[in-house]
């Protein structure tokens, strides 16, 4: 395995501001950065709650687009999924229904839950990460994609 785009000062300050914004909303707003629950809000939503997260979510979007207008993103001029798009819809849908199940995404629990120590979120991080490595290992050694 080669590692092409080695990034760890982007990679380090990217990591620090989700850190920092997932801080600031829970200290603002008292929420956590769950962005499937605050995605799901948007769809389903509660009345009073819907300015924060079209907020939230744009930033998310315009964030990219800014990083790499500003040239930041070097290197990353092209962008391309390996997979047809009923695959990537599929796959979609399942990570939807993961997150419904679980009650939460890998942001909400695996940074947020995991900074205040919930065991909860602990063991629905490790599940992300095994049915990842599981997902990963058969894509590419089973099925051979």
């Amino acid at each position: 395995m080669e590692i092409v785009n080695f990034t760890p000062i982007p990679a380090f300050v990217g990591g620090a501001l989700i850190g920092l914004s997932a801080a600031l909303l829970l200290w603002a707003k008292g929420r956590v950065a769950g962005i499937s629950g605050i995605a799901g809000g948007i769809i389903y939503p509660a009345r009073g709650d819907m300015d924060w997260r079209i907020v939230f979510v744009v930033g998310l979007i315009l964030g990219g687009f800014i990083y790499q207008w500003v040239g930041l993103g070097a290197g990353v001029s092209h962008i391309e999924a390996v997979v047809d798009t009923p695959l990537l819809i599929i796959a979609g849908l399942l990570v939807g229904i993961g997150t419904t199940i679980g009650a939460g995404c890998t942001s909400g629990h695996g940074i947020c839950g995991l900074a205040r120590r919930s065991p909860r979120s602990l063991v629905a991080t490790l599940s992300f990460m095994a049915s990842a490595i599981v997902t990963v290992f058969i894509v590419r050694h089973v099925i051979g994609g």
